[in-house]
């Protein structure tokens, strides 16, 4: 019983290190946290980013739902403001990233290079929307 046990626990952090390392590895992918930005306690909840032709994906670092948690249309987001972390332990060289879509606003917490990442994929136009001026 005790070794089912430990089997199972070593297969799904097996699982769970796997889809960690599958989704890192992915191209466009960044190491970003997520936060509430209406709750000043709200935890950051670790995670990466991944940008699509028209959507950012974000995925809960430690998890084993194969979806992303959460997802925001190109065209709906916006960054109302970054500024560097205040309480800087452990979060050094680190960017509060405040973002705004139609229905919510919410923190991210990237590196200064995903936050240009970032600025640079929200200004550039879609690959869909190749209009004639």
């Amino acid at each position: 019983m005790l070794a089912a046990l430990v089997l199972l626990v070593v297969g799904v952090l097996s699982l769970g290190a796997s889809r960690v390392r599958t989704l890192s590895r992915r191209v466009g992918s960044f190491e970003c946290a997520f936060s509430r930005a209406t709750d000043p306690n709200a935890p950051w909840i670790a995670g990466i980013g991944q940008y699509g032709a028209d959507r950012l994906y974000w995925w809960r670092w430690w998890s084993l739902v194969p979806r992303p948690t959460r997802s925001w249309l190109r065209s709906r987001m916006f960054v109302i403001e970054h500024h560097a972390v205040a309480d800087a332990r452990g979060y050094e060289g680190q960017l509060v990233v405040r973002c705004r879509t139609d229905d919510d606003t919410f923190d991210l917490l990237m590196s200064a290079e995903a936050y240009a990442g970032l600025a640079s994929w929200l200004e550039s136009a879609p690959p869909a929307a190749r209009h004639v001026i």
